[in-house]
């Protein structure tokens, strides 16, 4: 089957809004709202990434909040207390929907058998001692376990019993029943997994199967280097790159190449499907959002060159430490560098960076009032201040756009600047 070429502008722009689309990330409520709306983002997405950095909301309950409305973030733990979710790792550690529960065993299968995560050692003694106790009187967090203060090397140590419990989780002994922050919680397997959930091994033939079908439904259009994300077993990478093989030869599935010469794979015939219409929202994204992630898809479609840089040295941030994608309608337009101070309720926009873009700026700046009120009420701020922003001549437009902001908790947003529509 002959490869599609994406030369014309508006190509690449449909090719943008399916993605987005599938992405849950054109409509205003693709899910519906509340807990149900979290429990259906996530078994479309595949995943939510979880993440320690606070300086705003964390990046589980930010993916959430930009496709649910009405998300509040103690609906992610609801989910695990109810066995909708489960908690392991992907590329990195995220929540999973409980149905794909049997696709972590392969991984869990492969650290057991001696492959490394985090500890090229482990103590299988202490491992032992703590998986009796953990089954005679339950599920225990780490903080649980008594530090020994005499300084002799035993299972109560703190740090090595640790070691031992995150081991466990990998190796999948051990599943995280609950959290309070941060803090998790651990009991056996068998009475966290509810019985109903398959758990039985996937063959490397099934497994990829899944990962086409599931890239496919949140992505609308792959990569094989997408397909297999930061997955490092090659066998599996060979039965997904078998399985495209297959279904392009079947012709249901076809590739088109973007300009910048990387190769997409999309189910023949999404090309030419019906597209949610555009509204002048602006969505302010997690640099860990599921639409994102993938630096080098971001930048062959939308021409959008990120990268987080909270891990960068201070002298090197080019946009500040943790700046948060900024979605216009269908383009990557710009990116905020913000923190949420929480003791005084307040976001403190520390840069706003807008890119060249074709948009009216009235509209673009209206756009982005709206969001901001709603991220306020997300981060459980009541006020706003913006400390400087590109390109400079937009600073006091949106220094007046921001000021009358009313920002109550629990109430409807109020931007008056409206207005200027």
């Amino acid at each position: 089957m002959p490869i599609i070429k994406i030369k014309h502008p508006q190509e690449l722009v449909r090719l943008r809004r399916l993605a987005l689309a599938a992405q849950g990330l054109l409509q205003t409520q693709p899910y519906g709202r509340g807990l149900a709306g979290a429990r259906k983002a996530i078994n479309h997405l595949g995943y939510v990434q979880i993440d320690t950095i606070s300086v705003v909301e964390r990046a589980h309950h930010h993916v959430f909040h930009a496709r649910v409305p009405k998300f509040k973030p103690s609906m992610t733990n609801q989910m695990l207390l109810n066995r909708d979710i489960f908690e392991y790792w992907t590329h990195a550690a995220a929540f999973l929907p409980i149905a794909d529960f049997r696709f972590s065993l392969p991984y869990k299968h492969a650290i057991k058998s001696g492959q490394t995560h985090w500890y090229k050692t482990r103590d299988k003694k202490l491992m032992g001692e703590l998986l009796s106790r953990i089954r005679s009187d339950g599920p225990i967090r780490s903080r649980d376990l008594e530090t020994n203060t005499t300084g002799d090397a035993g299972w109560w140590n703190l740090k090595p019993a640790k070691k031992a419990l995150e081991q466990m989780y990998i190796e999948g002994d051990l599943m995280v029943s609950d959290r309070e922050g941060f803090q998790k919680r651990y009991d056996l397997t068998e009475r966290v997994l509810p019985s109903h959930v398959n758990s039985q091994m996937p063959s490397t033939e099934e497994f990829a199967v899944h990962i086409l079908d599931q890239q496919l439904r949140c992505h609308g259009l792959v990569s094989l280097k997408g397909l297999t994300y930061q997955r490092r077993n090659t066998e599996l990478r060979k039965a997904v790159k078998a399985l495209v093989n297959e279904r392009l030869a079947q012709r249901t599935l076809e590739q088109l190449q973007v300009s910048s010469g990387e190769l997409f794979i999309l189910e023949t015939g999404a090309f030419e499907r019906a597209l949610p219409r555009l509204n002048n929202r602006m969505l302010i994204l997690s640099p860990f959002d599921n639409s994102v992630v993938q630096r080098e898809r971001l930048k062959a479609l939308f021409q959008y060159n990120y990268q987080i840089e909270c891990y960068l040295p201070a002298a090197k941030r080019q946009y500040g430490y943790f700046c948060l994608p900024l979605l216009y309608r269908d383009e990557f337009i710009g990116r905020m560098d913000c923190k949420a101070h929480r003791k005084t309720s307040h976001l403190e926009i520390k840069s706003l960076h807008l890119e060249q873009h074709n948009f009216d700026e009235d509209l673009v700046i209206t756009a982005f009032v709206d969001a901001i009120t709603q991220f306020c009420h997300f981060q459980q701020c009541d006020s706003v201040t913006l400390t400087k922003a590109h390109p400079k001549h937009l600073t006091q437009r949106l220094h007046s756009a921001l000021k009358p902001l009313k920002l109550k908790p629990d109430s409807t947003p109020v931007s008056t600047a409206r207005s200027m529509r």
